[in-house]
């Protein structure tokens, strides 16, 4: 059961939202450049909304995918709940994919209380398998009170609620280096020929436009995702995330031949494709934003996180990294979104406490403090946020209500649209090697889906 949603009012939401954003801001001053601890910004005081059972003496482990500033970041907030409940909580470094790592730990007898997921074909899987447990009724309470329908929805399976969706990510924005763009006279494009027209003339003033991550096939299917959905429409594209049409359809060879536009000319890709498929996301951000006006790449797409990313160079959010909305492809802009979604596996009083939380406002407060984060959370004040561009970009979210596409790849099994050197991730790199064969791209990306949806 793969859950998709409406897409329409956030298209002109997120697009007039980002673009005054990006005119007119300073930021807070920080630039996101620093974390902030929990209650630093505005309106982040550690006030409690949320009622938590005194667990003294649990102890809760909690496995995600994530390293670096992100780890550090969520660890903030179990730290706080450990402070409110007197739980001992424990932070499980896991692999991608996590489904597997689950599997190994779950036949080792030691399954982590709670998992963050990051696709909801994960969720699907992880009941399919009888490894996830429902959501109990203080962190459903919770969920009602501050998701929207369509953020609870994609937490369900058959109806019933299994995920705390605690991170959401806009996967519909380019960032770039304001100097680079400045020095050439580039505009922000709203269009995809707006887009190359741009590439090009960054190009010609020595710059390469265009920081690609092809290393990490994800942003391949990013950029798919983008231009398919903006030109082929919402209707198809949810027919194409459930493989009701075929890879081989019309509509996505259109779609592979206006994204070979970008890949098909290595001159605009920083370090050309074989360059590209070598570097992972990270470096593809802090790359675009180091060397002054001279980086290796004036233009990086990819979701509002790229801030984290930022945040570890010198430029400042606002000033010397700007950003635009995924340029209209077909008659709209697109809005993609992802997330990641807390999952208990365990029956246990700290796994349940840890979703009430992990849906309260009071947690993402600290997250969104922090930086390079976005939460679904209605009910969180904006103000937490530590710059005008994450601010009003979680504002565009929320108030887009239920109107968003889920990233298509997260939707899939996740043999097909989850895993490294496999599936949709390994046919666009592949892509990206040769964006000539476009008819044996759509047979491989068949070929593969076929054997995935049956399974």
């Amino acid at each position: 059961m793969h859950t998709t949603l409406r897409t329409g009012r956030a298209t002109a939401v997120l697009t007039a939202v980002v673009a005054l954003t990006v005119a007119g801001c300073g930021g807070d001053g920080d630039g996101g450049g620093t974390p902030k601890k929990s209650g630093e910004a505005k309106g982040t005081a550690p006030t409690s909304t949320v009622q938590l059972p005194q667990l003294k003496g649990e102890k809760v482990e909690v496995a995600a995918v994530w390293s670096g500033p992100e780890q550090e970041n969520f660890v903030k907030v179990l730290d706080e709940f450990e402070k409110r409940t007197g739980a001992e909580v424990t932070f499980v470094p896991a692999q991608d994919p996590i489904v597997n790592f689950l599997g190994t730990k779950i036949a080792g007898g030691s399954p982590p209380d709670v998992a963050l997921l990051p696709q909801p074909g994960a969720i699907q899987q992880a009941v399919q398998r009888g490894w996830a447990k429902p959501v109990g009724a203080a962190a459903k309470a919770e969920l009602a009170k501050n998701y929207s329908a369509g953020w609870q929805k994609i937490g369900q399976v058959k109806g019933e609620q299994y995920g705390v969706y605690y991170k959401a990510a806009n996967k519909s924005l380019v960032w770039y280096n304001s100097a680079a763009f400045d020095n050439a006279g580039a505009k922000e494009p709203k269009t995809w020929k707006e887009f190359l027209t741009t590439a090009e003339t960054i190009s010609a003033s020595g710059v390469t436009p265009v920081s690609v991550a092809g290393a990490d096939g994800w942003t391949l299917t990013d950029w798919f995702e983008n231009i398919y959905l903006s030109q082929a429409g919402p209707e198809k594209y949810d027919q194409l995330a459930k493989h009701q049409i075929k890879w081989t359809d019309p509509s996505v060879k259109a779609a592979l031949t206006a994204l070979a536009q970008l890949f098909g000319k290595p001159s605009l890709i920083a370090g050309g494709a074989s360059g590209a498929l070598q570097t992972e996301f990270p470096a593809s951000v802090t790359q675009t934003f180091t060397g002054g006006d001279q980086p290796k790449g004036a233009m990086v797409f990819e979701g509002d996180f790229v801030s984290v990313n930022i945040a570890q160079t010198d430029a400042k959010i606002g000033t010397d990294a700007k950003v635009f909305p995924f340029p209209a492809v077909g008659a709209e802009p697109p809005v993609v979104t992802g997330g990641d979604a807390a999952v208990a596996l365990k029956d246990s009083k700290g796994a349940q406490a840890l979703l009430t939380f992990l849906a309260s406002p009071d947690a993402a407060a600290i997250s969104a403090a922090a930086g390079g984060f976005l939460s679904p959370n209605k009910a969180l004040d904006p103000a937490a946020y530590p710059n005008d561009v994450l601010r009003d970009i979680a504002k565009a979210l929320i108030a887009s209500g239920d109107d968003f596409r889920f990233d298509m790849s997260d939707q899939m099994p996740q043999s097909f649209g989850g895993t490294p050197g496999k599936g949709f991730w390994k046919a666009l790199q592949d892509f990206l090697k040769n964006p000539k064969d476009i008819t044996g791209i759509q047979q491989q990306l068949e070929s593969e889906a076929a054997k995935a949806y049956q399974g």
